[in-house]
């Protein structure tokens, strides 16, 4: 069963109540899991649409949002910081009545998610990173060095050209940020060359959905301008955080797509190492999306995880 509910989230400095906009799936006894989308910028819509009910079919009470001042939780006066995400984050919690719960970070929402059970751990049952940003520079090495070998190999001249004005920018501001980003779609680096039957569907279902296109369609780049102003998150590396997190006793788990090309094999390696080898999934004929690429495999994933 789904229901829908517009959250009244007051701000912390006493203005006036904004609109969150939430999705929950499932039975409210259910232990509670809750999606945290990417971005910054983005929305649920998706997993809302492909994935969510799947989920809490299988014994969970699945909660999805908009961030403050993302997809279709519109608000002017959003401060876009990670603080304000958490407090919204925590009205959430009441607002559904959940103690604890299950947090989900998808992409951006990993480093989210991250920052959140570290200062709230006891409302953390575990945290599981799906297609996550842990390390932003060396996502971004990944990417250049991505693109380089495709370049030189198609022998483009003028790619290459770009990737060299690219390398002159400080790795720290938002133009580098988005310039590798840039790369990454051209290249096709978020999705997977090999989609299965199942994802085929499950894609094709999007295409037809005129709410996600509305919003996949819009163009806005406020969310990431004002966070990284305000947060510097091109420069995060969340592996320290990560191990803090598991000696409080939040297990972590994570899920990637051998396809996505914003992670090399060596940052999958280096997160086993801090949050242990049989807490990730490293999935084969899946990228970016992973929970479309190979969903089998992705809410299979969740029940092995949970049941630890």
């Amino acid at each position: 069963m789904r229901f829908v509910t517009l959250l009244l989230l007051c701000c912390t400095l006493g203005a006036k109540a904004q609109t969150i906009v939430s999705h929950a799936f499932g039975d409210a006894h259910n232990p509670a899991v809750i999606f945290m989308h990417g971005g910054p910028g983005s929305n649920a819509i998706n997993f809302e649409t492909t994935t969510a009910a799947k989920l809490a079919a299988q014994g969970f009470y699945v909660i999805t949002y908009d961030r403050r001042g993302e997809g279709r939780s519109v608000d002017a006066k959003a401060a876009y910081t990670f603080q304000q995400s958490y407090d919204d984050l925590n009205n959430l919690y009441k607002q559904y009545n959940v103690k604890r719960a299950t947090l989900i970070g998808f992409s951006f929402g990993g480093i989210v998610a991250t920052g959140y059970a570290a200062k709230y751990p006891a409302q953390v049952r575990a945290l599981v990173l799906v297609s996550a940003l842990v390390d932003l520079q060396e996502t971004y090495k990944t990417i250049i060095a991505s693109c380089k070998k495709i370049y030189t190999s198609n022998n483009n001249t003028a790619g290459l050209k770009d990737l060299t004005a690219l390398e002159k920018l400080d790795r720290s501001s938002i133009e580098f940020r988005r310039g590798c980003f840039k790369q990454a779609s051209k290249n096709g680096f978020f999705a997977t060359p090999n989609r299965t039957p199942a994802a085929q569907a499950i894609y094709k279902q999007l295409d037809a959905d005129t709410l996600y296109q509305h919003y996949a369609n819009l163009n806005n780049d406020t969310p990431a301008n004002e966070f990284w102003k305000h947060e510097k998150y091109s420069t995060i590396n969340n592996l320290p955080v990560l191990a803090k997190i598991v000696k409080q006793g939040v297990p972590v788990f994570a899920m990637y797509g051998m396809d996505d090309g914003l992670y090399s094999p060596g940052q999958i390696d280096a997160l086993k190492a801090v949050i242990g080898v049989n807490h990730v999934l490293y999935f084969r004929d899946a990228a970016h999306y992973l929970y479309n690429d190979q969903q089998v495999h992705f809410l299979g994933g969740m029940l092995v995880f949970l049941s630890y």
